[in-house]
């Protein structure tokens, strides 16, 4: 089955100045009919993932890092869970960050998200990730006070954040040129919609783990986020390292936007299995041949 869905629409790679409120948080029209033409789809895509994702493998040659960044109740956990969920767990790690710990407190803040980064063949997922510091921290920069950095760094803080987009730039670059292919994903939901999932979160007792009251502290901070989103995202954008801004306010389209971005990423890289040299190959005929014998 072919799902003709194309995310490139989608894709921002640094070309063109970034507006957000230019970016749509919903389609006119849904990509799937219903719930079971969803699930088809999207099964659809695991296939053909899993398939690369186990190309990749083999090759043990390339590694890529999914980064999803969004605002509270975006649906970053739902994604990650429903697009993934049919890939070899073997292949995939995935990492989500919290308040640092006083070791990571430690260390520089790319520290920790590097220890995270997967190995050759693997497929990582950051939720959330070290742009957590130019958004949450500089919407809040009192946070920095706890990262015991130099008194010069703390005096300049627009220029701390124009350091950090350039550390994460070239910490990219440096990770793309050895093999490991970053994709950045922003689940792009509306207030409006922000508003009823958390009044859902609120009504529905299933639901009420989910709620916390600072959510809303946060969301009293919406147009400073979109505000360092921007930025952050234009800063930080390339053509080898691309962002994708999907609409959130569906999850059935973003789950399926998402697919479709990590297969065309995944395309980009060439993936095959790979070929033996004839050594290895003339092996493989002599042991065939011995599993072929009579067995006595």
């Amino acid at each position: 089955m072919d799902t003709n869905i194309d995310a490139s629409d989608f894709c921002y790679s640094g070309k063109g100045k970034l507006n957000l409120k230019k970016w749509s948080t919903g389609l006119k029209k849904h990509l799937y009919a219903d719930k079971a033409d969803l699930s088809t789809k999207l099964s659809t895509f695991q296939e053909e993932i899993d398939e690369r994702q186990q190309q990749m493998y083999a090759q043990d040659r390339f590694a890529m890092l999914l980064v999803f960044q969004a605002m509270d109740a975006a649906g970053k956990d739902g994604t990650i869970k429903h697009v993934m969920s049919g890939i070899n767990p073997h292949g995939v790690e995935v990492t989500a960050f919290k308040r640092p710990s006083e070791e990571e407190l430690d260390h520089d803040y790319l520290w920790r998200t590097t220890k995270a980064l997967p190995g050759r063949g693997m497929v990582g997922i950051f939720n959330r990730s070290y742009y957590e510091e130019v958004l949450v921290v500089r919407v809040h920069p009192q946070i920095l006070e706890s990262q015991r950095l130099p008194e010069a760094a703390m005096k300049d803080l627009p220029g701390l954040w124009k350091q950090r987009f350039g550390d994460i730039k070239n910490f990219e670059s440096h990770q793309n040129a050895n093999g490991m292919h970053i994709v950045k994903f922003f689940l792009h939901v509306s207030k409006e919609e922000q508003k009823r999932r958390f009044l859902e979160r609120i009504d529905d007792p299933a639901k009420n783990w989910k709620f916390n009251s600072g959510d809303l502290k946060e969301r009293a901070c919406w147009e400073a986020y979109m505000e360092a989103y921007e930025e952050a995202i234009a800063a930080t954008a390339t053509k080898k390292s691309p962002w994708y801004i999907i609409p959130a306010d569906d999850k059935g389209d973003m789950r399926l936007l998402v697919s479709a971005a990590i297969l065309s990423e995944m395309k980009r890289l060439k993936l095959a299995w790979p070929v033996l040299p004839k050594e290895q190959q003339d092996t493989l005929a002599v042991c065939r041949a011995e599993l072929l014998k009579p067995e006595t």
